[in-house]
């Protein structure tokens, strides 16, 4: 099976339209299910970037769908977090006849598709993304975290195989944050109740599991795999090797897993120095054609940095200000003060800069359940739209 993810159609990259490259990742899917023999392929969550995404990205999206059902291979699709499950699904029982399986159902987790090769039938288990304080009914589960409720979901799966034939093989897509994963800066925070990372041990029980929502191509275990997304949306993922897995399986539900590489329109580039450095600097010439993002630690801002860059980067995309400073200086911008720190953490830091000492355990808890209150309502205004 080919595993992949996180596509984001309709996503762009710091302004600039991604679609060309999206479709040209599309090409690279479906020669390679060609060229590789195939028999299925799975894709795990975040198919769009937003709930309403724009028309061209639906219809890049409905070509791959026909592509891939006119090559007769079987493609199992889950919605998430950045997807509206309920537009992804719609027709999905029609779509279903095609050999396209869309699993946006939370109430359909322990419901396989069920595919066959040589050595006898393999289940697949859609988890689409699991927003604990919208599911929480469902899975009867007495929290409102991830683990509670991907839990719950992996019981039924759990339960559904221990029903099936002896030597039923089994797949597990999921869309989550696990821990031991890498994220990077372009993927939507999940947090609730201060977690967002689930233990990779939660999937135990099953062949293999088709992880989505980071952006980084990572082995966890040889049987919990993120294929990442197949191209970059943030800088941070300028050392990304963007690729997807080649995933067999054996008659026993042993895995073996080959990566193969998704095409690069073109290679990001973080370059920090002085801007005099930058525009001299001739081991920078092998990032002339790259999309850039510099950082300048000028002491003094200087005159048209932009301008200026662009004239040997004409890809320069992002720029930010990060001079050199002593840790003690007044002028240490708020931004550099703040990176890497959630939004509890900047909370509880503003309390006590306010009062003169921070938030008891019971403050902490009332902050913690804001943040976790708004999160939900932005997503449920995502799944309303």
């Amino acid at each position: 099976m080919l595993h992949t993810s996180d596509w984001h159609l309709g996503r762009s990259f710091h302004r600039v339209n991604m679609l060309g490259a999206q479709a040209a990742f599309v090409d690279h899917l479906v020669t390679a299910v060609r060229d590789h023999a195939v028999d299925a392929v799975v894709v795990a969550g975040d198919v769009y970037d937003r709930a309403v995404p724009p028309l061209a990205a639906v219809e890049l999206f409905d070509r791959a769908l026909h592509r891939l059902a006119d090559l007769g291979v079987p493609t199992v699709m889950i919605s998430g977090n950045h997807d509206s499950a309920r537009r992804l699904g719609v027709g999905a029982g029609l779509i279903d006849r095609a050999g396209i399986h869309l699993r946006t159902d939370p109430a359909r987790c322990g419901t396989p598709v069920l595919l066959a090769d040589a050595h006898g039938e393999v289940a697949f288990y859609g988890l689409p993304y699991l927003e604990p304080a919208l599911v929480r009914d469902e899975f009867a589960v007495p929290r409102a975290d991830h683990e509670a409720v991907l839990g719950a979901a992996m019981d039924r799966v759990r339960a559904d195989l221990a029903a099936r034939a002896p030597g039923t093989r089994s797949v597990v897509l999921a869309h989550a944050f696990v821990t031991g994963g890498e994220p990077s800066d372009s993927e939507r925070d999940i947090t609730v109740g201060g977690v967002a990372a689930v233990p990779a041990g939660i999937f135990d029980g099953v062949d293999y599991v088709a992880l989505g929502h980071l952006h980084g191509c990572q082995t966890l275990t040889d049987r919990v795999r993120y294929s990442g997304s197949p191209l970059p949306y943030s800088f941070s993922e300028a050392t990304h090797r963007k690729s997807m897995w080649l995933v067999d399986l054996d008659a026993a539900g042993t895995v073996t897993a080959e990566r193969l590489d998704c095409p690069v329109p073109r290679p990001l580039a973080r370059l920090r120095g002085t801007l005099e450095d930058l525009l001299a600097d001739p081991e920078l010439t092998r990032h002339e054609e790259a999309w850039v993002e510099a950082t300048l630690t000028d002491p003094v801002r200087p005159a048209d940095p932009m301008a200026r860059l662009t004239a040997r980067f004409p890809h320069t995309l992002h720029l930010v200000f990060d001079p050199d400073r002593a840790p003690d200086d007044p002028g240490l911008s708020y931004a550099r003060r703040l990176a890497g720190r959630g939004d509890q953490e900047i909370a509880e830091d503003f309390v006590a800069h306010v009062r003169g000492a921070g938030p008891d355990a019971r403050e902490q808890a009332v902050l913690r359940d804001a943040f976790d209150a708004v999160r939900a309502d932005d997503t449920a205004r995502e799944v309303a739209r």
